[in-house]
């Protein structure tokens, strides 16, 4: 098939590309969000094919994914036709949590899909038709070596995103294990900051660190969270949203208690061998739930009904 995706999430859509298929990427002037095109931190096959947002009209389209309401109209706008389509809700709701009404509720012709089943339970979907497709992330590989006793995260937007990511509780955090900080627009935190690494990059930087620090409280799952999983990297989350699913209790140590996430964090760094055995217990956990396998055949059958 020929599938039309805005470059929206990064790690979502570099999953989404590696199937069967040619994905075409729009292209506007100055790479805006409307039109980002292929991703500069990323190696992304090249079956994904930026596209000049003003010569979609001549590209067979057969689906469109999309992801932000105003997608619907560009699409419309810009291939001039009407294609089938899908809506990805990567995100959980915001608002009056749990009566949040998706923006897509009132249709029907467009299957809503959501990529956790707490987002699906969470939004208020109406009675557009719903399905589940959980995540799926490309395997880099068993590189954790947790030579550095010191915590990783992942975050993006941490100043602006406070509440949501847990940035507020890192000074907690910190008092017991150093910090190591990725992602975009971390620099000026008050602890060690990595820049918008290339993905490679980050991942052996981040598996050289002794354990993952998940402190986000409102979030529908971390892909960052997965991929530190499949490095071989034992996690410490905030037992949030679908968190409690991902992460099994060998793999590491989930609570809605700072103090108990704290402790464990120093357990961790304290102890290399059990860090490594729960790292071993959340490679393999991420591997059977969220391998990039299943995910890209969950796709396929969809895009097929479609």
């Amino acid at each position: 098939m020929r599938i039309l995706l805005w470059h929206v999430h990064g790690s979502w859509t570099s999953a989404f590309i590696r199937g069967g298929h040619e994905y075409l990427l729009p292209l506007v002037p100055g790479r805006g969000p409307d039109g980002r095109g292929r991703a500069a931190t990323y190696d992304w096959p090249d079956s994904a094919r930026e596209v000049p947002f003003d010569r979609l009209r001549d590209e067979p389209v057969d689906v469109v994914v999309y992801q932000r309401p105003h997608e619907l109209d560009l699409a419309r706008d810009w291939l001039g036709r009407a294609v089938p389509g899908v809506y990805v809700e990567h995100n959980t709701p915001k608002g009056d949590v749990p009566h949040t009404r998706h923006p897509l509720a009132g249709r029907t012709d467009v299957t809503l899909v959501h990529v956790t089943h707490f987002n699906e339970l969470y939004w208020d979907n109406g009675k557009a038709p719903t399905r589940v497709i959980e995540h799926g992330v490309p395997d880099p590989g068993p590189l954790y070596t947790g030579e550095l006793p010191r915590a990783g995260v992942v975050v993006n937007e941490p100043v602006r995103r406070a509440r949501v990511a847990g940035t507020d509780l890192l000074p907690r955090f910190a008092e017991r294990v150093p910090l190591d900080v990725f992602g975009m627009k971390v620099t000026g935190l008050p602890f060690r900051a990595y820049e918008d690494l290339p993905q490679h990059l980050m991942h052996a930087e981040l598996a050289r660190r002794r354990v993952y620090l998940h402190p986000y409280r409102w979030t529908s799952l971390g892909l960052a969270l997965i991929e530190a999983m499949t490095l071989g990297m034992p996690v410490v989350a905030l037992a949030a949203t679908e968190a409690i699913e991902a992460v099994p209790p060998e793999a590491g140590v989930l609570s809605t208690k700072v103090s108990v996430l704290a402790d464990a964090l120093h357990a961790f760094a304290a102890d290399p061998e059990s860090a490594a055995q729960a790292g071993k217990a959340a490679r393999a956990a991420a591997l059977a739930r969220y391998g990039l396998g299943r995910f890209l055949s969950d796709w396929d059958r969809l895009l097929e009904e479609v």
